[in-house]
């Protein structure tokens, strides 16, 4: 549950407490397990009402939980044993021994008999350690302070005894505030309103004596009008008020049951009573990849700051809702053509589209193997037959089992989010985690012994923004484990049958996972030990997986009977119930039907020897096919994530891949075009970027970090549960390896100096020009934002157009530079001290592209991106802010950079400065935080120090915030030293490798500060180093000279993969006349491919690749014109390869 649902708990039990609703006060202790109320359990202790103090302890543990609880329970159930037999009643004490002491005899069976020869005796006290027994009241209380003990040591209790502290009658008080602002939206606002009802939303009656129709519901409202009676809320004056929203889709399901009793059925209450955080903030706020660190303020953690902001009535603001998209898509947008056969050689058991190159499969078979095809040149990349990497860490269960049946079967395999790590689960025990390069290479990373009996799926999820192991096995268990070390983390218990799959996910801010088992239970658990949130039937009560659509927004399953009978149904996550039923099924289908769903359109599932396909909002099939026949009764199948190919498998142990025009058109484009020499390279055109790696140095993790899973939908079926429905196995046939005849030729370009070579827009702009010294994108990708040295913002935002349908950035539609109505600039305060021009500017963006943090020399200001207003000010100069970065895991928490060489920890909440970092001696010119290193680099203009005090580079742990480690860059050979200004830093996806740009160089060091690989300008790039970034994907580096040049480096090896002349982008008629060169560079936050350039004229161009290629160079060879990186010594004298050792 959230935080902010489990505060409305503690509002409750305090307005029920006040009301002295005692009874229902611990019964909602009890079942929602937030306080444990230890008066009342001593009173019930005392009173020896032991069935109510058992009943109130389910709500917190059970006796399997841990040795305390274990401990907690004997000791009760032994006094009422002693009292029954103190009273004599023999039938009393025995019936207590068998039903609540046995279930102690497995742990230790010889104090279960030494309890039980109690009965022979005709006083107890005869035996030695029960001699001292008093009467019952004083064994009571000695007791009671033994069982307050053991809770207050008992982890589950941590955090649960106390009841947080706040004001009286607190509830009243919020209510009391919505109706007041309700009052406020009134079209005719009375000075003393007759509140009658909490059920509707208020209005008054109009002048006529008619009532006034209530205020619109909708997130997409118009201006607030001005409150006629009541003060405005200053906490909520400053944002566009959305009255009464629907709950949030997940809170009916995570809210409403009993979290405490792993098998009781759901409270019947309406549901999404508790919403999910800011569920009003969720219909405002389109969902947006974070691309980068941002702070979303209008989330109830930036309650402080809200309370800062001026006062007033709010400005006219449209927010985006959150509502399915139009219906685009035709039957002819689905893969139905035959475009390649693969051999496989044995049964397939699951498949999986690489997330990020679109045409790489991943395939897990009957005997144990896995293999990555390229289905567009039909290459197998890699080959992994079944072993046990560590016979001797592998419990001794799982060693008998393999003694007897060596025999193995993949039950499922996935990807990782970012397709940097890929996961396995066999019918037996175990699960292994390998990495994967992008050429194709796969490296050992973890193995364990996850489950008793068959691991029958496997998941990746972020938890606690953590990179963690979803499982589920045959030992009615689901696990999480720790994707960096292996350990386990979570254990949830509660199914009754085998569990047949998890689909993890998240809603807002909640992390969540599905599970469903063999007997048709679904449970919901979040990641705490309070237990399933829900307990429902799915239908057919048998095998079922559960999927969400592509964008999160809907819920869906399939499942098969024992009967046969096929089930596909989308589920009304807030009511938990069935919303529809899709029909087409075979009556009596052979073996468990797999589905995947795609472009949050369609659905499509393998039935009949068939692909079926259906729309998503209509229950009757859409379409199906054969697949050119040769299919399963009930085949696999796997779409991959643009929804171009679809993968199915065969009854000759094979697999088909169908595609649609889309597809098509890749796969030939992949056969003609410019191609690099590593394998692992073949992604389609449309890349999107992917959640981040968090298991250090990975080649080619690709994207920034984030909670966020946009696609869940998991399918498998395991082969310990299904056995009878596989087909036997089959020898393994290895396909065609191409001969490099069949290599693709090498990039035409590898140096642009044409326009007629890319794509390049310069945008338009009438305002006065000023050198543009911060350039970013928004996270939508539909936005450009640019800060000039006069201290002034400008917005470019593209519209949807038949020629750009999806109103991203492009450089072939020409954007508008927005300003709000009333043609206000979103300008910075400027310092006095300091001439404009010479200060140095620095900017962040929210998460939701909704507000701007920026200062250009003077304070830092917070600015409304839809009304260009000042939302407030702070941290005034002297000093002076020169960087800005927001903590990963806090969004209070901003660390900024100074003029005076200092990092301020500065929490925006309660607005204070937490602490100083110093370490530098002059100006910190660049901050970058990593969250799986739980570290902070600073980069700093240390240049004109002398080279024995120089500290360009400062790690600081963010626990503490305490210096770990301070060296300077290295200079270039026969470089002048020291080195002349500003150093900056930026880590790769991967967290762990960081980017460090000085106009002398570009450089790439690990987390301790060794410098692996740099590259310094030389031959045709001889100029200084303006501006470097990594592309969004992390696999190029767009680096800009201050002579206009432009090169694109591969980030792992620092090869040149092509030179962007000035002429290629900016006209002659321009070029000749000046010297204008990109000061900064912003990559594109979903296209790895396009990036924009800020000139030092002030003009902005966005470059992409001509329409020929579609991406920038392929190959890094010295016969292509390539520039070699140079390697550093630490990196020559460790290991050949260039991604350090784990």
């Amino acid at each position: 549950m959230s935080s902010l649902s489990r505060e409305l708990v503690f509002l409750i039990l305090q307005f029920l407490d006040e009301e002295k609703f005692k009874e229902t006060v611990h019964k909602l202790e009890q079942e929602s397990g937030f306080f444990f109320n230890m008066k009342y359990f001593e009173d019930q202790v005392q009173a020896g009402e032991w069935e109510e103090v058992e009943r109130y302890l389910s709500g917190f543990t059970k006796v399997e939980d841990n040795r305390y609880s274990m401990k907690i329970f004997f000791e009760i159930r032994k006094q009422k044993y002693l009292e029954a037999l103190d009273r004599q009643d023999r039938a009393k004490a025995v019936d207590i021994l068998v039903k609540d002491l046995k279930v102690f005899a497995s742990f230790n069976e010889d104090l279960f008999k030494e309890i039980t020869q109690l009965l022979t005796l005709d006083n107890f006290r005869q035996n030695e350690q029960l001699s001292k027994y008093g009467d019952t009241k004083s064994a009571r209380n000695i007791m009671l302070v033994e069982l307050k003990k053991l809770i207050e040591a008992n982890p589950l209790f941590r955090d649960k005894l106390t009841f947080p502290a706040f004001k009286a009658s607190r509830l009243r008080t919020l209510i009391n505030q919505s109706l007041n602002w309700q009052h406020q939206l009134c079209k005719n606002p009375r000075p003393n309103p007759d509140i009658k009802t909490l059920f509707t939303d208020h209005t008054c009656a109009s002048s006529n004596g008619t009532r006034a129709p209530p205020p619109t519901n909708t997130p997409l409202a118009g201006p607030v009008p001005k409150p006629g009676v009541f003060p405005p809320l200053g906490g909520h004056g400053p944002f566009q008020p959305v009255v009464s929203p629907p709950p949030s889709a997940i809170a009916g399901w995570m809210s409403t049951a009993n979290p405490s009793i792993p098998h009781a059925a759901v409270a019947a209450a309406p549901p999404g009573l508790v919403q999910a955080p800011s569920s009003a903030a969720f219909l405002k706020h389109p969902r947006t990849p974070p691309g980068g660190p941002g702070m979303d303020y209008q989330t109830a953690d930036s309650e402080h700051l809200m309370k800062r902001l001026r006062t007033g009535q709010p400005d006219e603001v449209s927010f985006s809702g959150s509502t399915h998209q139009a219906n685009i898509y035709s039957p002819d947008d689905l893969p139905k053509t035959v475009v390649r056969n693969l051999s496989q050689g044995s049964n397939v058991m699951s498949m999986d589209f690489h997330p990020q190159q679109q045409t790489v499969l991943l395939v897990g078979t009957n005997v144990g193997d896995i293999s990555i095809w390229e289905v567009g040149s039909r290459e197998r990349l890699a080959l992994k037959t079944f072993k046990v990497w560590d016979i001797s860490s592998c419990s001794m269960p799982f060693q008998t089992t393999l003694v007897k049946d060596a025999t193995i079967s993949v039950n499922r395999c996935v990807w990782g989010p970012d397709g940097s790590i890929l996961g396995v689960a066999f019918s037996k025990h175990i699960v292994q985690i390998y990495t994967y390069s992008p050429a194709g290479e796969l490296r050992q990373h973890l193995e364990i012994d996850a489950h008793v009996g068959g691991v029958n799926d496997i998941a990746f999820a972020h938890p606690n923004k953590q990179l963690c192991i979803v499982t589920c096995g045959d030992d009615k268990t689901i696990k999480v484990w720790d994707a960096v070390a292996g350990r386990r983390q979570y254990t949830f218990e509660g199914h009754e049958a085998p569990v047949y799959s998890v689909c993890p996910h998240y809603k807002e801010n909640i992390q969540f996972i599905f599970s469903t088992a063999i007997d048709g239970k679904i449970k919901a658990w979040l990641y705490d030990s309070l237990g399933s949130r829900v307990d429902y039937d799915a239908p057919g009560l048998w095998c079922t997986t559960m999927a969400y659509s592509a964008d999160g927004t809907r819920l869906f399953s399939c499942g098969t009977s024992k009967e046969g009978e096929s089930h596909l149904v989308e589920w009304n996550e807030s009511e938990g119930a069935i919303k529809r039923t899709y029909s087409g099924f075979r009556k009596r289908s052979l073996g468990v039907v797999q589905f995947d769903t795609t472009r949050n359109h369609f659905l499509a599932a393998g039935d009949e020897f068939q692909i079926k396909f259906w729309d998503m909002d209509n229950t009757n099939m859409l379409t199906y096919t054969d697949g050119d026949g040769g299919l399963p009764a009930s085949p696999r199948l796997r779409f991959n994530k643009e929804g171009s190919l679809l993968a199915v498998t065969t009854s000759d142990n094979g697999i088909k891949i169908l595609a649609n025009a889309d597809g098509q058109r890749m796969l030939r484009m992949l056969e003609t075009r410019a191609f690099d020499g590593s394998r692992g390279l073949s992604e389609a055109v449309n890349v999107k970027p992917a959640i981040g790696g968090a298991l250090g140095p990975i080649g080619n993790v690709s994207a920034s970090v984030s909670p966020i899973l946009e696609r869940n939908d998991r399918l498998q079926q395991p082969m310990s549960l299904l056995a009878s429905m596989e087909s036997s196995r089959v020898a393994d046939v290895k396909p065609r390896i191409l001969d490099t005849t069949d290599k693709i030729k090498s990039w035409k370009f590898p140096d642009i100096s044409d326009s007629s070579q890319l794509k390049t827009l310069k945008l338009p702009d009438p305002l006065t020009p000023s050198k543009v010294v911060r350039l970013l994108y928004t996270n939508s990708g539909l936005a450009l934002l640019a800060l000039a040295s006069n201290a002034v913002h400008k917005l470019w935002k593209w519209q949807r157009s038949e020629r750009n349908p999806s109103g991203r950035s492009s450089a072939s539609s020409v954007p508008q530079l927005w300003q709000p109505n009333n043609g206000a600039l979103m300008s910075n305060d400027l310092s006095d001290a300091k001439p404009t021009e010479d200060s140095v500017a620095c900017i962040a963006l929210s998460k939701n592209d909704s507000y701007v943090m920026s200062a250009s020399g003077g304070k830092v200001s917070l600015f409304n991106m839809m009304t260009f207003k000042v939302m407030t000010t702070f941290m005034p100069p002297p000093p002076a802010a020169t960087y800005l970065a927001f903590h990963p895991q806090d969004n209070n928490i901003i660390a900024i950079g100074m003029e005076d060489s200092t990092v301020q920890i500065y929490n925006v909440r309660v607005d204070e400065v937490k602490t100083k970092l110093k370490g530098h001696q002059k100006r910190i010119s660049g901050l970058a935080f990593s969250q799986s290193l739980n570290i902070l680099v600073s980069s700093a203009a240390d240049a004109q120090a002398s080279l024995g005090q120089s500290r360009d580079l400062c790690i600081w742990s963010i626990d503490g915030w305490e210096k770990k480690k301070s060296r300077p860059i290295q200079a270039p050979p026969g470089h002048p030293t020291p080195l002349v200004g500003e150093t900056r830093v930026q880590f790769h996806n991967n967290q762990s490798h960081l980017l460090v740009v000085h106009e002398s160089q570009i450089a790439i060091y690990d987390a301790q500060l060794e410098c692996l690989r740099s590259w310094y300008p030389r031959d045709s790039l001889s100029s200084a180093i303006s501006s470097a970034i990594y592309s969004c994907d992390g696999l190029l580096i767009f680096t800009g000279f201050c002579d206009g040049a432009v090169g694109i480096f591969d980030s792992d090896s620092l090869g040149l993969r092509c030179r962007i002349a000035p002429s290629a982008y900016v006209p002659s008629s321009i070029s000749s006349n000046g010297n204008a060169f990109p000061v900064v560079i912003a990559a594109h936050p979903s296209d790895p491919n396009q990036f924009a350039l800020g000139m030092s004229d002030g003009a902005v161009h966005v470059i992409e690749p001509s329409d020929a290629e579609t991406k920038w160079g392929g190959s890094t060879s010295q016969d292509n014109g390539a520039l070699p990186s140079i390697p550093s010594s630490s990196a020559l004298n460790s290991q050949p390869s260039e991604t350090p050792s784990r």
